[in-house]
């Protein structure tokens, strides 16, 4: 068994030796996207479970070792792990957690203290906890983030987005039932095997798969009709996340809409952007500065490829540029608005209502200050400069009914469906007085 070795502050390190026996339990956002990091970690040798319990318990185990005042993804993210320390599936002599540490302003910088306090109150404080973050925070001698697991990583959000994008637009017109999922489990399966080998995992294997996962989905028979198309924005947690959002997107689709979720890459270049302008707002070193233009421009490149691939299957529309959206942006909020989401949420809002979807859910923590500020609060500016924005704040808390939450979406949907009416009829009567027009 590895030996446990502490810091000069009392943490457990993750050495070498764990990194050989240990499993590694992290918390699962997107379930598509998890499964291929699953297997990129694999080809590092690091064995990572991403967990898949979901339920009331663990809310209660959450509640039990954090205060509720506390952010809720982190009081899920920590009720889920301790949840699985004590279902007795896992060695505890042999098991890690892993979670991400921002070191930003929002309280996610904060989970993994809050974790150690957790494990520490339920009898867990010998079990090493590994920070995932790109800022050099609390270094483990078994743990390293490499470039060649980020390129892996990245690739598996490529992949991720990919699917997620096309399923979406596929699930609501499929005329066999369950033939968009099944095409992603395909694919899941398909990526997983190649996974096992690190040859297939490159650069020009990504670039030939695209198109055929989207040859695929074009395969699928559907009976494309005009349905209401209704996004998804907030905290990234609880906007991906079934378990903190009550399974918003299964909710959406038994109300016969499209739902459209912008993707995890936009997030990452985001992240990677703030590091870019920071220099340009707050100033800093210009070293820092050409490093994250470099990485930024890296996956923009990515984006822009997936992009291009999606353009040319017409049946599917592709997501916008994260330079476009960044532009979209500059006359409501400031680059500096980075907390959280940032300046990125009221982004994806303004892109969802030029792109076609105006009907917006924009999921929040309850007392999440970023949210409020970068979502709730801009709000009211988008609907002034854009009419047709339709958009609810859905706060998710230990204490939030799924019924309330689910009826305000309902209230939403239906104003959509009444302001879709009133549309039709509108350009009804303008057809109507044009053909009058030219008949005198």
């Amino acid at each position: 068994m590895a030996q446990i070795i502490r810091d000069e502050t009392g943490r457990i390190l993750f050495t070498q030796e764990m990194k050989e026996e240990y499993t590694i339990l992290a918390p699962n956002m997107l379930p598509t996207h998890f499964k291929l990091f699953k297997m990129a970690f694999a080809l590092h040798g690091y064995k990572v479970i991403p967990l898949e319990t979901t339920g009331r318990e663990i809310v209660n185990e959450g509640l039990k070792n954090v205060h509720n005042d506390t952010c809720y993804p982190a009081l899920l993210v920590i009720g889920q792990l301790i949840h699985a320390l004590k279902s007795g599936e896992y060695d505890l002599n042999k098991t890690a957690l892993l979670i991400t540490q921002t070191g930003g302003g929002c309280r996610a910088s904060n989970y993994i203290h809050l974790l150690r306090k957790a494990l520490k109150k339920s009898g867990f404080e010998d079990i090493p906890v590994i920070s995932l973050n790109l800022s050099g925070m609390e270094k483990n001698p078994g743990f390293k983030l490499t470039f060649g697991l980020i390129k892996k990583l990245i690739y598996s959000i490529v992949y991720g987005d990919l699917l997620m994008l096309l399923a979406n637009q596929t699930r609501p017109y499929e005329l066999e039932k369950g033939a968009a999922d099944r095409m992603v489990d395909h694919w899941v399966e398909v990526l997983s095997e190649e996974y096992k080998q690190s040859k297939n995992v490159t650069y020009r294997r990504v670039k030939e798969n695209m198109p055929r996962i989207l040859q695929d989905f074009a395969n699928i028979p559907v009976n494309k009709t005009d349905k209401i198309k209704v996004g998804i924005v907030g905290e990234i947690y609880v906007k991906f996340a079934p378990l903190g959002n009550n399974n918003l997107e299964e909710f959406l689709h038994g109300e016969d809409v499209e739902v459209v979720v912008p993707g995890l890459m936009d997030f990452v270049i985001f992240k990677v952007d703030n590091r870019f302008v920071d220099p340009e707002i707050y100033g800093g070193g210009k070293l820092k500065h050409l490093i994250a233009g470099w990485f930024e421009n890296y996956l923009v490149g990515w984006q822009d490829d997936m992009i291009a691939a999606i353009k040319r299957f017409p049946q599917f529309d592709p997501p916008s540029r994260f330079q476009d959206i960044k532009n979209m942006v500059k006359d409501y909020v400031g680059y500096g608005n980075k907390m959280g989401e940032g300046w990125l949420l009221t982004g994806e809002m303004l892109e969802l209502v030029h792109s076609g979807t105006p009907n917006i859910v924009c999921t929040q923590p309850f007392g999440c200050l970023p949210n409020h500020v970068a979502g709730k609060g801009m709000m009211r500016k988008i609907k002034e400069y854009n009419p047709t924005a339709n958009i609810v704040a859905i706060d998710y808390d230990p204490g939030a009914t799924a019924i309330n939450q689910e009826n305000r979406i309902k209230l939403m949907i239906a104003n959509a469906r009444r302001m879709k009416k009133m549309a039709q009829y509108n350009e009804l009567v303008e057809i109507k007085g044009k053909m009058t027009n030219s008949a005198m």
